[in-house]
Order: structure tokens, then C-alpha cells, then sequence
């Protein structure tokens, strides 16, 4: 057996905080930094504070939010699509019972579901990331916080509402419904509804976590699939949502 000594004295050095490299911003790359050379340790921990920046201004702006849904889905769908048509009704029925809407701000059902809550005269909020071919924020957000940091709007978004709504989508919309299944099933977050909107688009998914992830593999508990509900119309959503106790802030 190898001498433990002689193994780690063999191992690759740690490598020196002059040599730590981060992903630069658009900011920093136009003013002249350049990712090919070593970043300071003293530009990362500065970095901190425009993280805790994020943190703090984002929860200021969801703590007035109120009674609040949070709808995800494809940015790809036009407004001819029918889950555009579905997800801008129920976020409608959801602005005309009381509901504040959030979404990422961007188009497609985002912008969906952000102009059915304009159209009902209620509050129609967008969490928008900042990159580096901007995503726009769609003309019906009525009120916006921009994040430059992934991370960050991931937790302000987890954070934001009472009740969580995927159509169908992408990995984006996959992940973000992944995420928030687990803090349920880890509960690191209260049990609060997690609605697929989509029969269609989701059983095929649903099937493979019940059959492969429980039955096969037994990676995950018969209960979990009980954390969300499939449902194949704006109407079923909303009295899923409307019966919904209130939430704790975070």
C-alpha cells in the first residue's frame, strides 16, 4: 500500500489565488478585463457584495408582492399557440380572483401569463436575468427586478409565491420545476401546489419518474409524485391554486 504522505506530496498543487479565474461580466469584459488572464482573489470577494446586493434588493421587492402564482413555461410559443392562449387565461382568472403574477419576464408563456394578470388589472411582475444578448422583458410586467446572477433569481423565484404552474417547456422550465419538487420532497420548503399544465407533454416524463425512479431503481419514495398534480387546463389550475392555503415567506 502507497504511504499516504508520499501520495499527497504527489498530488497537483492547490492553485494560487493569483491563478483563480471567474466568469467576467458584459461590464467587465467592455472595460477591458479579459478571461484569458488570472483574476484577483480581491475581485471575487468584492463580488460578494454585489451578491448579498442581489439578495437583499429582491426580497425587498417580493415582500410587497402579496398573495402571488408563479407560472413557467417555453419561451417559444407565439400568441397563436394554444398554451399561450391557456396560460394567459389562467393567469387572468388568477389576476381577477386576488392573485398577483410572476414570471421571469421574458416572452413566450411568460409573457402569456404576464398579460392575461395586465389585462385582469393586477399586479404583473417579471424576475428577468441580465445576459449577454439581453433578454427582454415582455411589454406586460408591470413591475421588474433584473438579476445578473442565475443563482440568485433561482432563490428569489423559489422564494416568490403560494403556488407554482408549469406548462410545457424546456430545460429551463424542467429545471426550475425539478428544483422546487425536491426542496418539497427535502422539506426545506412548506408543501405548497406544484401544477403540470399538459397532459400530453407531461405524462411521458411522469411515467419514467414512477416506473424507472420508483419501481426500478427505487431512487426516489412512492410519495413523492404525489408533490405535483397533472392537470390539462387553465380551469383545473385554478382551483387547484384557489384552494391553496397561504404560504410562509421563505
Amino acid at each position: 500500500m502507497a504511504n499516504p504522505s508520499s501520495a499527497a506530496s504527489s498530488r497537483a498543487p492547490l492553485p494560487s489565488a493569483a491563478s483563480i479565474r471567474v466568469p467576467l461580466s458584459e461590464e467587465e469584459r467592455h472595460n477591458g478585463y479579459s478571461p484569458d488572464l488570472p483574476t484577483k482573489l480581491s475581485d471575487i470577494t468584492w463580488r460578494v457584495f454585489r451578491i448579498m446586493a442581489e439578495f437583499v434588493e429582491g426580497f425587498e421587492f417580493l415582500s410587497h408582492a402579496g398573495k402571488s402564482v408563479s407560472i413557467f413555461g417555453s419561451t417559444r410559443f407565439q400568441p397563436d399557440h394554444p398554451w399561450y392562449e391557456e396560460a394567459r387565461r389562467l393567469a387572468h382568472k388568477l389576476g381577477k380572483g386576488g392573485f398577483t403574477v410572476i414570471t421571469g419576464g421574458g416572452p413566450g408563456i411568460m409573457e402569456a401569463a404576464n398579460r392575461g394578470a395586465y389585462e385582469a388589472g393586477a399586479p404583473s411582475l417579471g424576475l428577468n436575468i441580465e445576459l449577454p444578448h439581453e433578454q427582454r422583458i415582455n411589454p406586460y410586467v408591470r413591475h421588474s427586478r433584473g438579476f445578473h446572477y442565475f443563482f440568485t433569481r433561482k432563490v428569489m423565484l423559489a422564494a416568490a409565491s403560494m403556488a407554482y404552474v408549469y406548462f410545457p417547456g424546456g430545460l429551463g422550465t424542467l429545471d426550475e420545476m425539478a428544483e422546487l419538487t425536491n426542496l418539497i420532497q427535502t422539506e426545506k420548503m412548506q408543501r405548497i401546489p406544484i401544477i403540470l399544465v399538459g397532459k400530453d407533454f407531461w405524462s411521458p416524463l411522469l411515467a419514467w419518474i414512477e416506473k424507472t425512479m420508483g419501481r426500478q431503481y427505487k431512487t426516489i419514495s412512492p410519495e413523492d409524485t404525489s408533490i405535483y398534480r397533472l392537470v390539462d387546463s387553465a380551469d383545473e389550475a385554478f382551483e387547484l391554486i384557489r384552494s391553496a392555503p397561504d404560504r410562509a415567506f421563505f
